[in-house]
């Protein structure tokens, strides 16, 4: 079902001459084989035909405003620089974060689509309005539910309820959700954690931005192609009125934007999503002060009110804002030193502060931290990198590492998303598991006859701080004495390959229980009371002692009792 249109197509700038002009200049752009649309009404959908799957929004309402005539041209610049424009040029900063991120996670994961984020821009804008002007807080999260109607059947699509109410706070029926409007079952498939906070939230401009993307590139799509873009488009939203209006904006976004604060975005008119707030008020244009009466022969001219801050009458001069010093840097916050143990957490987390060129913190500056190097460590959920926001010092940490398996070094480096700046790396170490004790698990008596093998196996279970060790390396050493661990030359040994005796064994490795059973101990023709011992990196020591003794002496038989 496509969307309601009528009177808020066309307002402010948005005349009839520029509908008009858009549509003109777009209808060229459209896919082979599909004729030009009627104008307005739900009748758009019947000349086209959706592609297959699950549409993103259930074809809920949407703003219909177009992009004004004085689109932010500004000749030899590419389309993702920052220009002084119009105030629908303008894009809240976080939001354009989120969109700009979007393009770069995909151009790594799916180089083949090509998506520009001004693509999904658009499609923000027409969805809600650049999340209702930017209403989002440090994390990208709208301050307030951005939610279409309910998905009743009634002028929209039947959608019955998917996800128990958890994202649209509705059991009977589903809603489109977010500043992309996505309904909860579509979410369910293409949900994105973008910002790793751990959470795949539609209300998240991070991860809704890349979600949208994924969307639109799926089934192999490549952006630049006309035939995929259109598909694309129309797999968000089943309807020729909606290609035309994200199209129109896209086109407007490709020759230039910039960055407003949030909270200040140009909000849309028109019936599009819900909010559960109310907008934000906007700050009246203060009225220029009438200039003095001309005074007439022989009168004292009066003047006319002073204008704030003196001076002689007249339209007051602005006190232009102060324009904000450039983010110059990223510092090391605290970070402390990053060793852990193998298949353990690091302690210590990195933290960065971004400043700008007078060393004040910069908040809401998009930090990406990556693992790099021949390592398996990871951050939670198996990533190699996540992406954070700084807070309002311009601070920002990282979540807690999880070691891998592989020891050694490798790099944890910080870098911010958007900016050229030079990145803060940190030098990380796993080190051997450890085990500050060794116990036997059983109690047998190890002893052995010269010659023969110990008839009974040696299981030791290493923990370290009362938990298992699990994987710690061990040391097997015969040694001479307990006051001497120098390898002994005579009495029980191991066998190698080649079934030669071993009398020190390497690299021994304990289960996932911390459980190590030993390979079979022989004797030699020694007899006499030897010393095993065990040792693990942390401190752990077990010593067991090893008895060769000669076979006990058999009683002669008895004489047969004479007869007779």
């Amino acid at each position: 079902m496509a969307a309601q249109f009528g009177r808020r197509l066309r307002r402010g700038a948005t005349t009839t001459a520029v509908a008009a002009a858009a549509v003109a200049a777009l209808s060229a752009s459209q896919a082979p084989g599909v004729a030009p649309a009627t104008s307005g009404g739900s009748q758009e959908a019947a000349d086209a035909t959706p592609p297959p799957g699950t549409p993103v929004t259930g074809n809920s309402p949407y703003y219909t405003d177009l992009p004004p005539l004085n689109a932010p041209d500004s000749p030899g610049t590419s389309g993702d620089a920052l220009v002084t424009g119009p105030g629908e040029a303008g894009i809240p900063a976080t939001v354009l974060a989120a969109y700009k991120q979007a393009e770069k996670t995909l151009a790594e994961t799916d180089p083949a689509c090509r998506l520009p984020w001004q693509l999904l821009a658009a499609i923000g804008k027409v969805e809600s309005g650049q999340a209702r002007g930017g209403r989002v807080d440090a994390n990208g999260t709208t301050l307030t539910p951005i939610l279409g109607p309910v998905l009743n059947g009634v002028g929209f699509a039947n959608i019955s309820d998917t996800d128990n109410g958890a994202f649209d706070g509705d059991t009977v029926h589903d809603r489109a959700v977010g500043p992309m409007q996505f309904i909860p079952s579509t979410w369910a498939t293409w949900g994105q954690d973008a910002n790793g906070d751990g959470r795949k939230d539609p209300n998240n401009i991070y991860d809704a931005a890349l979600a949208a993307g994924r969307y639109l590139c799926h089934g192999g799509r490549d952006l630049t192609v006309q035939d995929d873009l259109d598909r694309a488009i129309l797999g968000y939203n089943h309807s020729r009125e909606y290609l035309r209006t994200v199209m129109s904006w896209f086109e407007y976004y490709k020759r230039g934007t910039h960055e407003v604060p949030d909270g200040t975005g140009v909000l849309p008119g028109g019936d599009g999503p819900d909010s559960a707030g109310p907008l934000p008020t906007p700050t009246p244009t203060p009225k220029p002060t009438p200039p003095s009466k001309p005074s007439e022969p022989g009168t004292t001219p009066t003047p006319g009110p002073t204008p704030p801050g003196g001076g002689t009458g007249g339209t007051p001069t602005p006190t232009p804002p102060p324009t904000p010093a450039p983010v110059s840097h990223i510092e090391d916050a605290g970070t402390g030193r990053m060793t852990a143990t193998a298949g353990q957490d690091f302690a210590a987390r990195a933290k960065v502060r971004v400043e700008n060129s007078r060393g004040e913190g910069v908040a809401r500056e998009a930090v990406r931290f990556s693992v790099i190097g021949d390592t398996d460590t990871r951050f939670p959920d198996g990533r190699t990198s996540v992406v954070l926001l700084t807070a309002a010092d311009g601070t920002v940490t990282a979540p807690a590492l999880r070691a891998g398996e592989k020891t050694g070094t490798f790099t944890v480096r910080a870098t911010v998303e958007g900016r050229d700046l030079a990145p803060r790396d940190f030098i990380a170490t796993v080190t051997e598991r450890i085990a500050d004790t060794i116990v036997r698990t059983g109690s047998e008596a190890q002893t052995a006859e010269p010659g023969a093998e110990f008839a009974h196996a040696i299981q030791v279970k290493a923990t370290c701080r009362g938990a298992a060790a699990a994987g710690v390396e061990m040391t097997a050493t015969m040694i001479r004495s307990a006051d001497d661990p120098a390898e002994n030359d005579k009495g029980p040994y191991f066998k190698d390959a080649q079934d030669n005796p071993l009398r020190t064994l390497t690299g021994l490795k304990a289960d996932a229980n911390g459980l190590l059973t030993l390979p079979k101990i022989y004797a030699d023709g020694n007899q006499g009371t030897y010393r095993l011992r065990l040792t693990s990196p942390g401190g752990g020591s077990l010593d067991i002692e090893l008895q060769v003794v000669a076979p006990a002496e058999s009683s002669p038989s008895p004489s047969p009792t004479p007869t007779g």
